[in-house]
């Protein structure tokens, strides 16, 4: 333990993985089933899918406490969320209980955890759980490599500006786009514009029952859900994405 840390409960930033419940680490499966204290993320009115994920390993005596958000894009109503949720945990942490947070894929990989452990690293005890990325997922699903050798791979935000996303593929050997949604028109048409849309493939809902993996050209609909991906490789290996393997 680090110089400066109370000896009380531990923080675990625990990664589910990308919805397969089999795709918990034995670590993470340890650590939910013997937990006393759960926290999680959910939108408000929509059922929490890290708790979903999650679910089959829950114990009936667990206390659970969930970090409901609205779905906004502002940042200041989630600061106050994060900053209520780190108080009520930090109770529970101070009682010398461990408190295990659910997080979707990885915690640290556009994972929500990352502002509760802000908010508590430097006063208690943290351990961080890796969990199985969307990103490999995806690319397991494909049946695709992401990169190999020297090459530069490079995860974008759907969200971004056309300028920047077209400066940031046009930069790497191979690339994921993430948080596609409502953006994917303008996305597909980026990828045409530079000549790769015939190299983008496209999953959705990864591991899950109802997942869609295709190439992107021939993905017929106007939105995404938030969790899609389009993977494209631009390196020097035989990697190409065939009509007839998907």
């Amino acid at each position: 333990m680090e110089l400066g840390k109370i000896m009380t409960g531990t923080l675990y930033g625990v990664g589910l993985g990308p919805g397969d419940p089999e795709l918990l680490t034995l670590k993470a499966h340890r650590l939910i089933c013997s937990a006393k204290t759960i926290a999680y993320p959910a939108a408000v009115g929509v059922p929490s899918f890290a708790r979903h994920i999650a679910a089959p390993y829950i114990q009936e005596e667990t206390t659970e406490v969930p970090i409901e958000m609205p779905m906004k894009v502002e940042r200041f109503p989630a600061k106050e969320i994060y900053d209520q949720a780190a108080e009520t945990i930090s109770e529970k942490l101070k009682a010398g209980e461990d408190v295990v947070v659910l997080c979707e894929g990885d915690p640290f990989l556009y994972g929500s955890f990352m502002y509760l452990y802000e908010r508590l690293r430097c006063d208690f005890s943290c351990e961080i759980v890796p969990g199985v990325s969307s990103v490999n997922a995806c690319a397991a699903a494909l049946g695709r490599p992401l990169a190999a050798r020297n090459e530069v791979l490079t995860i974008i935000p759907g969200p971004l500006e056309d300028e920047q996303l077209q400066r940031r593929i046009e930069q790497s050997d191979a690339f994921v786009i993430m948080k596609v949604g409502r953006h994917l028109p303008r996305v597909k048409a980026l990828l045409e514009k530079l000549g790769l849309l015939g190299a983008a493939g496209y999953v959705e809902r990864a591991t899950l029952p109802e997942m869609v993996v295709a190439r992107l050209a021939d993905y017929p609909n106007e939105t995404a859900p938030y969790f899609s991906m389009i993977i494209v490789y631009k390196g020097e290996e035989a990697w190409t994405l065939h009509p007839q393997s998907l």
